[in-house]
């Protein structure tokens, strides 16, 4: 009972991490008079059925967290019998990858945007995390869900996570893509001495 109140607990501090943590970064991207919300060209950058899909994941994880917030024994049907231990690898997971999150997002400043699109003057930003990494944030985030997923043991969460990463991956063609557009041979060789997701060897 002890160790299960831990962990609701230890899934608290996640949860309010992330939260607190978009919400700060999104009100210093308004305050620099850069736009959140996806205009036409985002959209179709994206596509049209992804972002539509990435809007109805979006609500279902929302909503699955608040059911899952309010009481988590109702869905005990759903529980992967998971040892504690790694459980509590799980949100250690999810610890460093919302650290590693938050750094991404302070290296990224006012160009950070949650859609496909650049800013006004978008500037190539290639130190911090960036300096070895083409898409940390998208590391982190998956960490982060990977981490969330283990912490609860709950089926739902984990094929949540798996879709999420799933989708992210599929989206960094497309971003690359956008970057060469944008950045031409200076995007081509930051791509060459980075790697996607992690350092290069």
């Amino acid at each position: 009972m002890i160790a299960e109140l831990a962990l609701r607990l230890a899934f608290w501090i996640l949860i309010i991490g992330v939260i607190g943590m978009r919400i700060y970064f999104s009100l210093q991207v308004r305050k620099a008079g850069e736009r959140l919300m996806p205009d036409q060209q985002a959209i179709q950058q994206e596509g049209k059925g992804m972002f539509a899909a990435r809007v109805v994941m979006f609500f279902l994880l929302i909503g699955w967290f608040v059911l899952y917030a309010i009481n988590p024994t109702w869905s005990g049907f759903l529980s992967i019998p998971l040892p504690v231990w790694l459980r509590w690898f799980g949100f250690t997971l999810g610890l460093i990858s919302l650290g590693f999150w938050i750094w991404t997002q302070v290296a990224l400043g006012k160009e950070w945007s949650p859609q496909l699109q650049l800013r006004e003057e978008h500037h190539l930003v290639t130190d911090g995390p960036y300096k070895h990494i083409r898409h940390p944030l998208y590391t982190a985030m998956m960490g982060y869900g990977t981490g969330l997923a283990l912490l609860t043991a709950n089926w739902v969460f984990l094929v949540l996570a798996v879709l999420i990463n799933l989708g992210l991956i599929a989206r960094v063609p497309k971003e690359e893509q956008m970057m060469l557009d944008e950045f031409g041979d200076q995007y081509s060789v930051y791509m060459k001495r980075t790697g996607r997701f992690f350092p290069k060897l």
